[in-house]
């Protein structure tokens, strides 16, 4: 099972920490134990939508699945995606929204629901779905900010976000009283960094704990490369899937602490605008522009 060998425990800082990481590894070389990838995730994953069949497939899979299909009819009537209109279909849903983003935002919803059969402990599934929602929501905005030749695809953007701190949830499954005393740590106020807390306590962090569930499910290497490196955008293992993780590193930074604690630096920086082909100048349109899609998607998760 080495390759999903936690690399962060070999050395840990304490006891403790010593304790948790090691219960928390052993739960980890179990992860064929986790439960599997949903079916219809798996699915639309492996749908082309570039013929009739694999598109009328698609609405067939999401229209089978009545929680899926009602909360994107109420993302297609919301104004995060354009002007709010009376959508009662997937198909008219779809029209809206786009195939590509449509089949993002059900494969996104159908992974995360595999970790809410069981009672939830302190990090809330609804918490951690508003959260998604709005980073996947302000990544999108980032993005038409930048030069169309870098720009990512739109699919891998809104699933990148709402997958990102997918390891919360495992971590939840796995470990809920260890998840639960990281909850607490991470309301407490501290000048520890997000990952110097969780690597004290854990002796990993969130994102190589998604990660590894990501290469387990068989996730496309560039999602589980957000959900691994979007709290060190510069590490070396992330060059190869610029600028998407930098996009979901910087929506984390202008939308700090949203729905759950996660100690964010809020500047972004000239440089790091830069670094996505756009221009400084427009941070505070772009800021404004996500405080209104943050909203609107805190309110469409509470509706939920």
């Amino acid at each position: 099972m080495s390759e999903i060998a936690l690399t962060e425990v070999n050395n840990p800082p304490s006891g403790r920490t010593l304790s948790n990481s090691s219960s928390l590894q052993k739960s980890l070389e179990r992860i064929h134990e986790l439960p599997a990838m949903p079916a219809i995730a798996k699915k639309m994953l492996a749908l082309p939508l570039n013929t009739d069949e694999g598109e009328a497939q698609l609405l067939k899979l999401i229209a089978q699945d009545p929680q899926i299909s009602a909360r994107i009819i109420g993302l297609s009537n919301a104004s995060l995606f354009g002007a709010p209109g009376m959508i009662s279909s997937i198909s008219d849903a779809a029209m809206r929204l786009g195939l590509t983003q449509i089949k993002a935002v059900a494969i996104g919803m159908a992974t995360i629901a595999a970790f809410s059969k069981t009672a939830e402990g302190k990090f809330k599934a609804a918490d951690l779905w508003t959260h998604s929602l709005a980073i996947a929501s302000a990544m999108r905005v980032i993005a038409r900010y930048m030069p169309a030749r870098q720009r990512p695809m739109e699919d891998q953007i809104f699933l990148a976000g709402l997958l990102h701190d997918i390891g919360y949830n495992v971590l939840s499954f796995i470990a809920k009283d260890l998840s639960n005393v990281l909850y607490d740590k991470l309301n407490t106020p501290s000048e520890a960094s997000l990952l110097e807390i969780e690597r004290e306590l854990l002796g990993t962090h969130h994102g190589e704990i998604g990660a590894q569930l990501g290469a387990h499910w068989g996730l496309p290497a560039e999602i589980i490369a957000v959900i691994r490196y979007h709290h060190t955008p510069d590490h070396p293992d992330a060059a190869d899937v610029q600028p998407l993780v930098k996009l979901a590193y910087i929506a984390e930074k202008l939308l700090p602490d949203f729905a759950i604690m996660e100690h964010a630096v809020h500047e972004v920086t000239g440089q790091e605008w830069h670094q996505l082909g756009i221009d400084p100048g427009k941070t505070g349109k772009i800021l404004e522009e996500i405080g209104a899609v943050a909203a609107q998607a805190k309110q469409l998760a509470n509706a939920a």
